[in-house]
């Protein structure tokens, strides 16, 4: 990225769906932190199985899964008007920008009933996640009891659809979840045959992918084959 010289604020950007293709209605929006974090913290983890069975003095430690990237950014709302490069998203109060920032990470969105999906973007660099964690510490206050400061603690999971998940790991077990792109000359029961030795589990794979009928299915569609369910057929 050139440099400009210009501040670039943290941006959080609000969705209505998990591929982060349609913006929530919601105003504003992205919505910019009014101050940039001095710094932000990504965390990784790898889980481990340490289980040790009994009588041994130690263990080899097996791999069960990555966890989902987490993002925390650490900033504050302050309405004392002493800090340089601050700015409001709304009216210039600490309340209603707490109001708009909640509203937009926090709140039930009612058409989708959950919190928005985001997108953190400073500069570059573009985190698509849902909010997991959320302190908020008040240490300021007006006379009638408003709040002049408050720290923000937010943690952010990484998110990525279903979909663009298995497609990044392309795992071929049938006790795994897999994504196949139908083709002209492909049928639902074969392609469930296929992946599962068993073509009666169809009618699964159908309800799963909100088929109505498993005898056409268009090709150049997406279906996803998700661990066998042997009770459900």
């Amino acid at each position: 990225m050139e440099e400009t010289g210009q501040l670039i604020k943290v941006l959080i950007h609000a969705y209505d769906d998990e591929g982060f293709q349609t913006k929530s209605a919601i105003s504003p929006n992205p919505i910019s932190l009014p101050i940039n974090p001095e710094s932000f913290t990504q965390n990784f983890k790898v889980e481990l199985n340490q289980q040790q069975g009994q009588g041994n003095q130690g263990t080899n430690p097996d791999y069960k899964a990555t966890a989902p990237e987490e993002l925390k950014l650490d900033f504050i709302f302050d309405g004392t008007n002493t800090i340089e490069g601050y700015k409001y998203n709304g009216s210039g109060s600490v309340k209603e920008e707490l109001k708009i920032f909640m509203n937009a990470v926090y709140s039930m969105n009612g058409e989708i009933h959950r919190p928005h999906f985001l997108q953190v973007q400073w500069g570059e660099f573009m985190f698509p996640c849902i909010l997991s964690n959320l302190d908020l510490n008040y240490n300021l206050f007006k006379p009638n009891g408003d709040p002049l400061r408050i720290k923000v603690s937010a943690t952010f999971l990484n998110y990525i659809a279903q979909k663009e998940r298995v497609a990044r790991e392309k795992k071929e077990s049938p006790d795994l979840t897999q994504v196949r792109q139908v083709k002209a000359a492909d049928r639902l029961d074969l392609m469930t045959y296929k992946i599962y030795n068993d073509a009666k589990f169809t009618t699964q794979i159908a309800r799963a992918n909100g088929l109505t009928s498993f005898r056409k299915v268009t090709p150049g569609v997406e279906l996803v084959f998700p661990p066998l369910d042997k009770t459900g057929v």
